[in-house]
């Protein structure tokens, strides 16, 4: 029988929530806070909106970014050349206008002339060419964990992988107005990509300038609708409205503000006390049992939306006995994910018996519709064969010492505390828990310091590909160790195919492989629960689980 002890006292305990790995506001949108029908709310009041990332971001550097923390800041302060509108769709953003080749493997961008860097720069064609091949760059002090999103670009996997010339990369600046970007295969959602941070430009003159600009607010340069003004590192960062920005007449707030609070008590009490604007998600915590009150109360304050978001468990296979397939699924076996959620998450969020969440478009459906629903069930009795047959073909004779790490938030603590008692209950295994800061703990994945950790990965775009390419080898973002050639294969063969039910079937047998493998533990679909003040208006949340602010204002 699973559960007991912590799962029934966590019903009535505090539980947060923390942001994913890894993020974008790109695709359509579930509105959070916009206006209740009828005419539209003029802006009144202080233009100020104030929300909280939990942490402080671990860069604000595009070529460097893989969590949200930092993305959430870089979507104001950023912009690439394309971007979402209030309604999710693709518009022109930095490029005015673009064409497609016939083959669908050339575009041409022409990027506007009355765009500027907050430092008063011209944003140029030059810029982005800069940015991305600085981002593919081998060489680079700290490398690149996304590069590989950029791989869609010709030569660029092999000049990043140490195997091609720079000059062989197909970004070009054709003169300061023009930019010419040749792809290895048709790729439906490449615009789509321009709204991610990996795509984002750089400042040119202000990053060669000073190789620190990203790490101050004093020598930051940015292209979006705000620009950084303060930063005042592990306890909040401002953002103002950059009057260099191209569409400033659009930008309402004057100023968006930044917390970072770990507790989640301490930022609903900021909240209750008017000094939030917005908590939880996508970057917030709200105490699971307020939610599940505030749901119940029917409270038009609290919205929750489904997020493109896995929660799961990933495993460092680069160490036994996680490197065995039997072990991982027996500790996958051994859980009650629809307890998890009942007794201490209380989000409603869905039990995920696969990788790729719901909400992802698959050809003409779902993802999810359209291929396999479930890869396992929970199973005790066959998690504890698993484990013997595993632990006996690792020669171990009994589990090892084994700690499971996760980042400050207090539903990741009751999540941690509440599987590894399952663990305990039903295979007899001791994991001990360990609470780590947000950048040492993304440090400690992409290097391979830990056993278990907890992860989440939101869509980056409305493709399975945003998650299922995570772990070939040799992506920056494959912090588990894992390696099959056949997975790999299956990836390739679905980036080369422009034939959308090909490539969906080519994904489905590569998620079936990852599951089979066991290769992460998928916990549940996420939800996005964010508390939202009524005089918030046009602030929205993507449909993966991101906030969009750019467009938002303040009616008092």
């Amino acid at each position: 029988m699973i559960a007991g002890g912590v799962l029934a006292a966590c019903g009535d305990s505090n539980n947060g929530n923390a942001g994913n790995t890894g993020a974008a506001n790109t695709g359509s949108e579930n509105t959070a806070a916009n206006n209740a029908g009828g005419e539209a709310a003029a802006p009144s009041g202080d233009q100020v909106f104030r929300m909280n990332l939990t942490s402080e971001p671990p860069t604000l550097d595009p070529a460097l970014m893989q969590d949200n923390v930092s993305g959430t800041v870089a979507d104001g302060i950023f912009e690439g050349l394309a971007k979402s509108d209030k309604n999710g769709e693709i518009v022109p953003g930095m490029a005015e206008s673009w064409e497609v080749s016939e083959d669908g493997k050339t575009y041409t961008f022409k990027i506007r002339t009355d765009s500027k860097w907050s430092s008063g720069n011209p944003v140029t064609a030059h810029d982005f060419e800069f940015a991305w091949k600085r981002t593919l760059d081998p060489k680079a002090v700290k490398p690149a964990p996304y590069a590989y999103q950029l791989y869609y670009v010709q030569g660029a996997e092999a000049y990043n992988t140490g195997k091609g010339s720079v000059d062989e990369v197909g970004v070009k600046a054709i003169d300061d107005t023009t930019l010419e970007v040749k792809l290895v295969n048709p790729t439906t959602y490449f615009l789509s990509l321009q709204t991610f941070y990996t795509y984002y430009p750089v400042d040119k003159v202000a990053v060669e300038k000073d190789p620190n600009w990203a790490n101050e607010a004093a020598t930051f340069s940015s292209n979006g609708p705000f620009k950084l003004t303060a930063w005042e590192h592990n306890a909040n960062l401002t953002i103002e409205r950059n009057e260099n920005y191209y569409a400033q007449a659009d930008v309402k707030l004057d100023k968006v503000q930044f917390a970072m609070m770990a507790d989640s008590n301490t930022e609903l009490n900021n909240f209750n006390t008017d000094q939030l604007d917005w908590a939880g998600k996508p970057t917030g915590t709200i105490p699971g049992p307020q939610i599940d009150k505030l749901r119940k109360e029917n409270d038009p304050q609290l919205k929750i939306t489904d997020a493109a978001s896995t929660y799961y468990y990933i495993f460092n296979q680069s160490k036994k006995p996680f490197n065995n397939a039997k072990v991982r699924k027996a500790l996958s076996l051994s859980i009650d994910r629809q307890l998890l959620i009942d007794r201490v998450v209380l989000e409603g969020q869905k039990p995920a018996f696969g990788f790729v969440p719901a909400s992802i478009t698959g050809a003409e459906k779902s993802f999810r519709e359209e291929t396999q629903e479930t890869y396992f069930s929970e199973n005790v009795e066959e998690a504890k064969t698993l484990l013997a047959e595993g632990l006996k073909e690792e020669g171990m004779a009994s589990f090892p010492a084994t700690t499971l790490i996760y980042n400050t938030s207090d539903k990741h603590a009751k999540i941690a505390t509440a599987i590894t008692e399952m663990w305990k209950q039903n295979l007899g295994v001791d994991v001990k828990t360990e609470v780590q800061e947000w950048k040492v703990f993304l440090d400690n994945r992409t290097n391979l310091k830990y056993d278990i950790a907890r992860a989440g990965w939101g869509a980056d775009y409305n493709d399975p590909m945003t998650f299922l390419d995570l772990y070939i080898t040799g992506s920056g973002n494959n912090d588990i160790g894992y390696k099959n050639a056949d997975y790999d294969k299956l990836i390739k063969d679905a980036y080369a195919s422009a034939d959308k039910a090909e490539r969906v079937k080519l994904l489905a047998q590569a998620e079936k492989i990852l599951m089979e493998d066991m290769a992460v533990m998928p916990v549940y679909y996420d939800t996005s629960s964010s508390l939202v003040k009524d005089y918030v208006k046009d602030a929205f949340m993507t449909y993966n689980g991101n906030i969009n602010y750019n467009y938002a204002y303040i009616s008092k």
